[in-house]
């Protein structure tokens, strides 16, 4: 009977039928009173979103203290009724120290006796070899308590962000992955939420124990623990060793067939958009969205995408049709907000990416948007209180310091826009804006040889992480520029000339060209470029100043 009961509920849960599990599963009970049962029926309930009731009878049965399985879910219970205080009091606040030693441990112990009675090591007398299976099934089922308070570490970390405790919660996350590899949850979370710097990233995946990962064999456990670190390192930041990510990439497509998966495609759209490459990063985000159009996961990036091209018309279509769909989702309103950022209608875009981050106030996109329309009507002394609570949010990208010292740029705080430009590059030396800003800040401050060192690493580092040239145009002009304070007329020169080859028509540029060609004596190619000046822009008053003086030196030479 028992048996019968037990398929009956199975059957109803892999249909979905969630009444029919809970009616013969309280049957069940009732016959066997096993509190595998009765968690088996408690998480029936919690399946149907009755957490209240699911909580209620895992304390009913004296369940809580039974097992990990049973406080784990009881925390959850909490957890989802917004009961934080009741969730830490379940699941303790603190890791508990013996953990972080044993559990991989334990983990490559029972690999290891897995592997031996397979390949038959308890050959001699049927005692020994029960011995050995009864040891191996208490390995296995101390793996899976393991594995739940690492859950519960994920937990525990879940509850401290919703308290606005982030360094909390950031070493709750961490213990959960170094206590099982495969809480994925608690990783996802370290990187969605950037709480870890580039450099943090890439060391903590490097002392994560991925040879813990249990298989059927030991071959096969070698593999899957290098493919589950390809996958990881796909979620690291871009910034940083584009040569692993891309090989990393390149092994899952060819030796896994995960070409066409989203999560893949995901990782190299993301680099595409830190390369400034923003028409491919948007010809992959697309292809993903016309197949499945509500991967919300792709939605910031193609937003941004979109922002970057100004393809208002997609913008709005966009918006529109997620509002009419999914108007409970804060990346609706992300795209509402992006659209009328995008036609410069601010107040009304800073009204959505205000609604995105209360629906969801660990969402950096909008954070990040909010302060931007602070930063566009010139409100500085708003957008730097906006970009500080992104800063506080996301303690791990460098973008909020990025901007803020941009804000103290603009407000002509060279100090202060110093102390959060070298506080981001602290977080993030490879981002060539970043580079740029503090050669800004160091050109004037009249650190001219500073300013030079800066702007060069900056279109170095551009070339190194397979930037598109074009984007760092500025930069190389600024580098052109700063040679031309310093009186290295030649090197000066050659910047402006690659600036203009590369398509950049700015009547700056070519009255920058000019004043060095006057410098350089030579008065007819100055007075070429300056006449380009006025063809761009006519009303320059610059180069009206600068091609009168460069006609009457000319004239003197030719002595007329």
């Amino acid at each position: 009977m028992q048996k019968f009961l037990k398929d009956w509920r199975q059957d109803a849960m892999n249909k979905h039928q969630y009444d029919s599990a809970i009616f013969i599963g309280d049957k069940l009970l009732a016959l066997t009173n096993d509190p595998n049962d009765a968690f088996w029926l408690a998480q029936v309930h919690f399946s149907t979103g009755n957490y209240s009731r699911a909580l209620t009878f895992l304390e009913k049965h004296k369940l809580i203290d039974h097992s990990p399985a049973c406080r784990y879910l009881a925390a959850h219970c909490c957890i989802k009724q917004s009961k934080y205080e009741d969730a830490l009091a379940t699941l303790g606040d603190k890791t508990p120290a013996h953990l972080l030693g044993n559990a991989n441990k334990s983990r490559r112990k029972l690999q290891h006796t897995s592997g031996n009675a397979r390949n038959g090591v308890h050959r001699k007398g049927s005692s020994r070899t029960e011995k050995g299976g009864r040891s191996e099934d208490k390995e296995r089922e101390n793996t899976s308590e393991v594995k739940y308070e690492a859950a519960m570490c994920y937990l525990r970390g879940i509850c401290f962000a919703k308290q606005n405790s982030y360094d909390r919660a950031k070493e709750c996350y961490m213990d959960a992955v170094r206590i099982d590899v495969q809480c994925f949850e608690a990783f996802d979370q370290l990187m969605k939420n950037c709480l870890l710097s580039p450099d943090e990233e890439w060391a903590f995946l490097e002392s994560l124990e991925f040879d813990a990962v249990i298989t059927e064999n030991t071959d096969s456990s070698q593999e899957a623990a290098q493919f589950a670190k390809m996958l990881y390192t796909t979620r690291l930041s871009k910034y940083k060793n584009p040569s692993e990510f891309s090989n990393a990439v390149e092994s899952l497509s060819q030796h896994y067939n995960l070409h066409s998966n989203p999560d893949l495609l995901l990782s190299k759209a993301e680099l595409l958009f830190t390369q400034c490459r923003f028409k491919q990063a948007l010809a992959i985000t697309s292809s993903v969205l016309d197949t499945d159009q509500y991967n919300f996961s792709f939605l910031p990036l193609h937003l941004a995408c979109l922002h970057e091209l100004r393809q208002t018309n997609t913008l709005f279509l966009l918006s529109h049709r997620l509002a009419d769909l999914h108007p409970d989702e804060p990346a609706t309103w992300l795209a509402v907000g992006v659209y009328y950022l995008t036609i410069a209608q601010i107040a009304e875009a800073r009204r959505f990416f205000s609604k995105a981050s209360m629906m969801n106030p660990h969402f950096g996109p909008a954070w990040i948007g909010f302060a931007h329309t602070f930063a566009l009507e010139g409100e500085h002394d708003q957008a730097v209180s906006a970009y500080g609570t992104a800063a506080r949010l996301f303690q791990g990208t460098h973008l909020p310091q990025l901007f803020l010292g941009m804000q103290h740029l603009q407000l002509h705080n060279l100090t202060l826009a110093h102390e959060y430009l070298t506080a981001a590059h602290g977080l993030c030396a490879a981002d060539p804006l970043l580079l740029n800003e503090m050669g800004v800040v160091f050109y004037h401050l009249d650190h001219l040889n500073d300013a030079i060192s800066v702007f060069r690493r900056a279109l170095a580092v551009a070339a190194d992480i397979g930037s598109d040239p074009t984007a760092w145009l500025a930069t190389r002009a600024n580098l052109g520029h700063a040679y031309r304070r310093r009186h290295q007329w030649a090197l000066a020169l050659s910047e402006f000339e690659e600036v203009l080859r590369q398509g950049r028509r700015d009547a700056a540029v070519f009255c920058a060209k000019g004043i060095v060609l006057l410098e350089l004596g030579r008065g007819w190619d100055a007075i070429v470029a300056l006449h380009e000046a006025l063809s761009v822009s006519p009303q320059d008053p610059v180069a009206t100043d600068l091609l009168a003086r460069a006609l009457e030196e000319n004239a003197a030479e030719q002595g007329w």
